[in-house]
């Protein structure tokens, strides 16, 4: 598609599919800017302007909608899961601001809450199924759409279909705008239901509704392999689990034991940052639900085997049968998506249980980095089967370090490619071929400079060294809950707990916070904060400033 540098070039833009015009003078709904760069995608890509005039001759009229882009770029980026840019343009002193979305990913429509929508003239819809059909027939035969001949709605869990149904109104019930669609929802009869989501068509069952939400009888009688076995194992011992549980019923009705299983051992790691220290569970919960959706979505239901989930003492496997899907290697996983079954991940993403109805690892790998965990390991993964390895003993407290220099406000709004181009320069690996378009952003948000030999490094101040090498012998293992911080308080030391440091560094961040929000942000009970608060009361840490009602903690100045 042809780029548009000026705001000339943009007013004298062909009328067509890769353009959206919107005045917005003062405001634009967040959630609309979203449908119509999702339908912009489905199309090929094109650019969303805000503060020139639809009809011809367009007129700049300036736009103060969306004052921090670079959120809305982020948020944007979110819910589509496409590459979206932005650019602010002036004429005159009026502000022009283009959001430029890439197109959608080869056999694969981009949703939003969903919908895949699509432009009809000037409205949105969603995406005719004509259309939706030869997007999908771009990357061959999806498996999960076939009809299962001999299977019935008898071999359909009620159950699980009610369970589905709950967590799409769930993701949808607080948008006004989609009332009639939570009507819809809520009121039709299950048959109903997976005909609209086309688990079930016409013709009779699919694949994709055995696997999600087929009875146990119904997969042994047609899809035996359809099954997902959990075993922990406290050593690298051959011989029996120390537990085992199979899972051969539909998806939906064990995918929260799955990850309830995993909880049971998910030890802390502790991050200390001067005196105060930081819990981080070793294995992260939406790191985990993805890689175990992942490999439900993505594993060749053709072949035998099931999905394992293993977890060590040290590390957690996914094995996935079938190997990578066409296209897609260990060196591209994060950036281009071939979904096998396509029908599973579409109905998965479109309750909200999955990030998007494609390959899912641009979240897994964002999520390990900042947590200064090491990248999902593949090296075990062969033409037969894909085995993710998730290290679950150890962080990096220099990088997490980093990303408190950074701050939460700039770290938060980083894309995928840019948390990557942090950690490959942190580890002092090269940055790959795919990311470098992104450095010139970074350079210009002041968190990464040249170098004498016109390399690129981290901004050394950021380490608060010249030299940004990794320093492996000091990552956090896991440790027992019981760490102790000394602090100095007039002229005495004082011994904290961790629930107690944990909280003081709150108060000190956050004035006004209260009790229960601090036992929500440290995962503690409210009745340990306030042990805590007392404590640090009584060590003159901190003071109580108004009334009980209307007041807050302070935390005094003290050495």
């Amino acid at each position: 598609m042809q780029r548009y540098e000026t705001i000339e070039e943009i007013l004298n833009a062909p009328e067509g599919e890769h353009f959206e015009f919107k005045e917005a003078k003062t405001r634009f709904d967040s959630n609309e800017a979203a449908r119509y760069c999702c339908a912009l995608s489905n199309c090929g890509g094109g650019k969303f302007v805000l503060g020139i005039t639809d009809k011809r001759p367009r007129q700049v009229v300036g736009s103060h909608a969306f004052d921090q882009p670079e959120r809305t770029r982020k948020s944007l980026m979110d819910k589509l899961h496409v590459r979206v840019d932005f650019e602010i343009l002036e004429q005159d002193g009026k502000r022009v601001l283009v959001f430029d979305v890439v197109g959608r990913p080869l056999g694969l429509p981009v949703q939003v809450d969903g919908i895949a929508w699509w432009r009809n003239g000037d409205s949105l819809v969603s995406m005719p199924e004509d259309v939706r059909r030869k997007i999908y027939a771009e990357t061959g035969h999806d498996f999960s759409s076939d009809i299962c001949t001999g299977a019935t709605m008898t071999d359909i869990s009620m159950e699980t279909i009610e369970i589905f149904r709950a967590k799409w109104i769930a993701k949808i019930k607080t948008d006004p705008e989609k009332s009639g669609l939570l009507n819809r929802i809520s009121s039709i009869q299950s048959e109903q239901l997976l005909l609209d989501i086309g688990a079930v068509t016409d013709e009779g069952i699919t694949y994709a509704a055995l696997v999600l939400f087929g009875s146990t009888s119904a997969l042994t009688k047609h899809l035996a392999q359809a099954e997902v076995i959990f075993e922990y194992r406290p050593s690298n011992r051959p011989g029996a689990a120390a537990a085992r549980e199979e899972f051969r019923a539909g998806f939906f009705s064990f995918f929260d034991k799955l990850w309830e299983l995993v909880s049971l051992r998910n030890d802390k790691l502790h991050y200390q940052d001067g005196f105060f220290v930081f819990d981080i569970p070793a294995y992260n919960e939406r790191v985990v639900r993805e890689a175990i959706l992942n490999a439900v979505s993505h594993r060749s239901y053709q072949l035998p085997g099931s999905v394992f989930v293993k977890q060590f003492h040290d590390r957690l496997e996914i094995d996935s049968p079938g190997g990578f899907p066409h296209g897609i290697t260990r060196e591209n996983i994060v950036f281009r998506q071939a979904p096998r079954n396509r029908l599973i991940a579409e109905i998965l993403s479109r309750c909200g249980l999955v990030e998007r109805a494609g390959q899912g690892m641009d979240l897994i790998y964002e999520l390990c980095i900042r947590e200064a965990k090491a990248l999902p390991d593949f090296l075990d993964s062969d033409e037969y089967v894909v085995r993710m390895r998730l290290a679950g003993n150890r962080l990096d407290e220099k990088l997490l370090s980093i990303f408190q220099k950074i701050g939460e406000n700039v770290s938060g709004n980083l894309s995928t490619e840019e948390l990557m181009i942090i950690n490959s320069l942190y580890h002092r690996q090269r940055v790959d071929a795919a990311l470098m378009q992104h450095l010139p952003r970074m350079i210009e948000m002041k968190l990464v400079e040249r170098t004498k030999n016109n390399g690129y490094a981290l901004r050394a101040d950021l380490a608060n060294t010249k030299s940004i090498e990794p320093e492996p012998d000091k990552s956090v293992t896991v440790k027992p809950d019981n760490v102790r911080v000394s602090v100095r308080v007039n002229g005495k030391n004082v011994t904290l707990n961790a629930s107690q440091a944990q909280v003081l560094s709150l108060i000190k961040k956050r004035q006004g916070i209260t009790a229960d929000e601090m036992a929500v942000e440290i995962s503690r009970s409210n009745r340990t904060v306030l042990r805590a608060i007392r404590a640090l009361m009584e060590y003159g840490v901190i003071e109580r400033v108004g009334s009980d009602k209307s007041g807050y903690w302070k935390a005094l100045e003290k050495e």
